[in-house]
């Protein structure tokens, strides 16, 4: 039986997609007898009918190159159900399409969001398969999403590139890891790169703490310098105790372009330590996907392809220890994956004398 199978990717791009996509289709034409159409630009794409038919030769070549090749979009799923100013239906425009374009079925390669409108769709009556990405590391139900562990290597490489610098100059070098609400990131970034302070957004920081250990390391340790990891999301006690509007009004009052800067003025003033600030941004998520990442994406496309042989639809495959599998995506939507300030990493960082602006 002929399967013909939609694919798209949707919100920020990471290292691996291309490697997802290759799995899935690879697997698929193995398995059975498929027929690929790539959306383009994620559900705007889909919103909007752009598509094109894909042949075998499309999935070449592609194991190790970033970004994706479908292109990709950020379409809120806040808004997907709202009649905007363009008075398109977006909910009622996707079903239609997909049955424009006669699918079988629809694969989602997609971080929270992507995953929330994927199980809106499976609960509109689409056969919908979601596979996770994301940088941040932060969807429910899995242990790990593809393109985490290639971010993990880059911003790791950004800190071990700074202990030279900061070591040279006796400065106290702030690098700012991406991940707004989810630390992972930042805390397994900031082990491995030997960062002395992490601050994450699970773990509200108190500026007298992060004083104390930049102090600490100068005066009680004779260390010239001090490498703090802080994620972009990072908020200080009296942060964490608003409301998400008072915080971004607060913020905007204040004259930095982010909280590491904010960081960096505060200990320059307290401390007279020269300090400065890095911020590698979108290279973090950029160029060729690890070895490790290639490995998981693919093994997740496999199983995609799996449970479409199977028509077991309504899915989001996951990785739970060493094992492939899926969850129900009814239970994944809505759900994400945070930092617990008691997790084992943060305790072994701890252990080793890392603080965490809390103590």
């Amino acid at each position: 039986m002929k399967r013909r199978i939609g694919i798209l990717t949707a919100g920020g791009d990471c290292p691996g997609l291309n490697a997802a996509i290759r799995g899935v289709a690879r697997a698929s034409y193995n398995m059975f007898d498929a027929e690929f159409v790539g959306i383009r630009d994620g559900y705007k794409g889909l919103i909007k009918g752009e598509y094109k038919e894909m042949t075998q030769s499309d999935f070449s070549g592609i194991l190790t190159l970033g970004g994706t090749i479908l292109g990709t979009s950020r379409q809120p799923y806040r808004t997907m159900r709202k009649i905007e100013e363009d008075k398109v239906d977006k909910v009622a425009a996707m079903k239609a399409n997909y049955k424009k374009m006669k699918l079988d079925c629809l694969i989602t390669l997609g971080g929270n969001g992507t995953h929330k409108t994927a199980n809106l769709l499976a609960e509109e009556g689409l056969n919908v398969i979601g596979l996770p990405k994301t940088i941040d590391n932060d969807i429910w139900g899995t242990d790990v999403t593809f393109g985490f562990h290639t971010a993990v290597d880059i911003a790791t490489e950004v800190i071990d590139r700074i202990h030279t610098t900061a070591n040279s100059h006796g400065r106290v070098l702030i690098v700012e890891i991406m991940g707004n609400k989810a630390g992972w990131l930042t805390l397994f970034s900031g082990v491995a790169g030997g960062a002395d302070v992490i601050l994450l957004p699970e773990i509200p920081y108190n500026l007298n703490s992060v004083l104390e250990a930049v102090e600490g390391r100068a005066k009680k340790q004779k260390r010239r310098f001090s490498i703090i990891a802080v994620a972009e999301g990072a908020m200080t006690t009296k942060e964490a105790g608003m409301k998400g509007k008072e915080r971004n009004a607060l913020r905007a009052k204040e004259p930095y372009m982010s909280v590491s800067y904010r960081v960096a003025d505060q200990i320059s003033k307290e401390t007279g330590f020269e300090c400065r600030v890095v911020v590698p941004g979108h290279f973090q998520r950029g160029g060729s996907p690890s070895p490790y990442d290639r490995i998981l994406a693919t093994r997740f496309g496999v199983q995609a392809a799996r449970l479409i042989r199977e028509e077991h639809y309504g899915m989001a495959v996951a990785q739970i220890g060493d094992i492939v599998t899926q969850n129900p995506l009814k239970e994944v939507a809505g759900k994400s994956k945070l930092v617990p300030p008691d997790h084992q990493m943060v305790n072994f960082a701890r252990s080793m004398g890392i603080k965490f602006g809390n103590e």
